[in-house]
């Protein structure tokens, strides 16, 4: 009877409630094409192509509402879990549906399994992050991890479907992907996989609008931005998989190449305490 309601904080939510409208409209776009891949492959492929755009621009949203609430300081209980329920629609249920959709509706036996191993993968790293991050709060250490443990789901979700992506481009026309559509399957178990694995990746939480960089380091910036929009059929799977290689390369990276590398790219900061989260 005496509980306080819990607090809402209007931008960062708003954010979050950006990802979840993402990841819903391309389940529901996806599912759409699915009902169009018999009659009309062309039809159908333009809604997948609509569906991968909507899941890359759920991680943008993902990506700004953080940034939103650290700068703020507006971090909340509400919105972390606010924040993984629509995690696992967008970066969750969306991606495994899209590509039992484009690839394992071939393997009706196998295909629900792989699609599910992902969703499921995804659901339980989400819930670990609350649970620790509750543990956090209790024990008054919560925040400041700059580093996530394992690969984080909205960068596993923009790894497939920026993959797809490019599949899709390759065919044009053909209206069917070819063999390597066979590559999405294991790659969502291998997600699945890297999604509790003990690899490292900087989390870009030191992003805000105090970030200072110099004019070289900028130019770099700004000429990989302006690569990715002008190549947009492929240079977002090259930035993901860049992300996803640079996991496993960077236990054998020097401190100082490290905080070259992450500074480069927007981490403010080197070695410090890592925190599991999505």
């Amino acid at each position: 009877m005496n509980e306080q309601p819990s607090k809402i904080y209007l931008l960062p939510n708003l954010m979050t409630a950006g990802n979840l409208f993402c990841g819903f409209t391309a389940t529901l776009k996806i599912l759409e094409g699915a009902l169009l891949q018999s009659t009309n492959a062309d039809a159908a492929n333009d809604l997948f192509h609509a569906a991968i755009w909507l899941i890359l621009g759920a991680f943008v949203f993902d990506f700004l509402d953080g940034r939103l609430a650290r700068l703020g300081g507006h971090d909340s209980s509400f919105g972390r879990e606010f924040d993984s329920l629509a995690d696992i629609v967008s970066f969750g249920l969306a991606p495994a549906l899209m590509v039992y959709r484009v690839v394992l509706k071939d393997f009706p036996r196998a295909c629900w399994v792989i699609a599910f191993v992902y969703l499921a993968c995804g659901a339980l790293r989400l819930a670990r992050f609350n649970v620790a991050a509750a543990n956090h709060e209790k024990s008054g250490s919560a925040g400041g991890a700059k580093n996530f443990t394992g690969f984080p789901i909205p960068a596993a979700a923009g790894l497939i479907a920026s993959i797809t992506l490019f599949l899709l481009w390759l065919a044009e026309g053909e209206h069917r992907l070819g063999n390597w559509r066979f590559v999405l399957p294991p790659l969502l178990l291998f997600l699945s996989f890297m999604m509790f694995s003990r690899f490292q990746y900087p989390s870009f939480k030191a992003i805000n609008w105090k970030t200072t960089k110099s004019i070289p380091r900028f130019l770099v910036i700004i000429v990989i931005l302006t690569i990715t929009v002008m190549n947009y059929e492929w240079m977002p799977a090259v930035l993901f998989l860049a992300y996803l290689l640079y996991g496993f390369l960077r236990p054998w990276l020097s401190r100082e190449w490290r905080r070259e590398i992450e500074e480069e790219i927007g981490e403010e900061g080197g070695d410090e305490p890592t925190e599991q989260t999505s």
